[in-house]
């Protein structure tokens, strides 16, 4: 991998995602541009599809060139200048540009890593479509919402279950290939790490996406215990509303666990991969512990860790990884934050 390589990904990973930036740092060299790359043509994907300023049918067309381009089908240069003119962040502004550089770097892969990151992004990118097509017409008077459990989990499974399943499979080809490992649980556990992940971002994220127009939780659940998606616009439906919710964070954290799991069936040689997964675990369980205790209704508060106590699991964690039982109760200690918030909220 060239020097002038390595520049535009961490050029553009610190100008997209300055927090992500820092476990993609701490990468091994071996898989840190690939998985770098696959996440930066995701956000590409990402910010087409959220351009809200520009027409669906436009965004939907860009999408599917971009997809078609990654999958290899076709060589026609790509030309996003008028998408990233919409776009409010510099970095993804910059990101749209220079999109066909990045796309250069895929062909410079060897072909099982090529494959590998058309795959996932092949099944992110269909869930971003789907997304585009479910919610066409939502607003703020009009809220779409998923229908059912089953959907809700197929949809964190197409934009985050399938990035564990990824990450897995080129960490495993290119860091351990002989260690001894169940393959199978590896990657189950693998893709609810991603899963859980993402239900954490939907559960902090869903008085914004309400305003949107868009309620990820399922209607057939609401209806369940008499709410319809408008009514959590409402601060005071928290009650009624806070026992469904809490099934969610537990199912959640449950899948957090799966991916403690994850981390801890890693060779313990492989300090860099391992502390590149407990990072955003240990933070989505906290954020979980946030989340137990606020009005999760309330559109004015945006329910988010800090960067004090980010930098404090980023601390304990390597300073406690020579010790083996003392690095395992990094997660239970902030499960246990979870379990405290619980006893404050009864």
């Amino acid at each position: 991998m060239s020097s002038d390589t390595t520049g535009l990904l961490a050029d553009l990973l610190r100008q997209v995602s300055r927090s992500f930036y820092k476990t993609l740092r701490i990468l091994p060299g071996a898989v840190r541009p690939q998985i770098s790359l696959a996440y930066l043509l995701a956000r590409a994907t990402d910010t087409m599809a959220d351009t809200s300023l520009v027409p669906l049918e436009q965004r939907l067309a860009s999408l599917r060139l971009l997809r078609e381009r990654i999958r290899g089908l076709h060589q026609k240069p790509l030309d996003f200048a008028r998408l990233a003119q919409q776009q409010g962040s510099a970095g993804e502004r910059a990101l749209l540009e220079r999109v066909e550089e990045a796309l250069a770097v895929l062909d410079s892969f060897e072909a099982r890593d090529q494959q590998l990151i058309r795959e996932v992004l092949q099944t992110i990118t269909s869930g971003q479509e789907l997304d585009l097509r479910r919610f066409t017409g939502a607003s703020v008077k009009h809220i779409i919402a998923l229908n059912t459990d089953a959907e809700l989990d197929d949809y964190t499974y197409r934009v985050a279950g399938c990035v564990g399943e990824f990450w897995t499979k080129i960490c495993r080809a290119h860091l351990f290939p002989a260690a001894p490992l169940d393959d199978a649980r590896l990657l189950a556990d693998g893709v609810r790490f991603g899963k859980g992940l993402q239900l954490v971002n939907i559960l902090r994220d869903l008085p914004a996406d309400l305003r949107q127009g868009r309620c990820y939780l399922p209607a057939d659940r609401l209806h369940g215990i008499s709410l319809k998606p408008s009514d959590l616009l409402q601060r005071d439906a928290e009650l009624k509303f806070r026992p469904l919710y809490d099934s969610y964070l537990d199912q959640a954290a449950q899948h957090l666990a799966a991916g403690w799991s994850y981390t801890n069936a890693l060779p313990r040689s492989s300090i860099r991969i391992r502390l590149a997964c407990a990072w955003p675990i240990l933070i989505g369980v906290r954020t979980l512990a946030r989340l137990r205790t606020e009005n999760v209704l309330d559109a004015s508060r945006r329910v988010k860790i800090d960067r004090a106590e980010v930098r404090a699991i980023f601390v304990r964690s390597v300073l406690f990884y020579p010790f083996a039982g003392q690095w395992r109760r990094l997660f239970n200690r902030a499960a246990s934050c979870v379990a405290r918030a619980d006893k404050a909220v009864a």
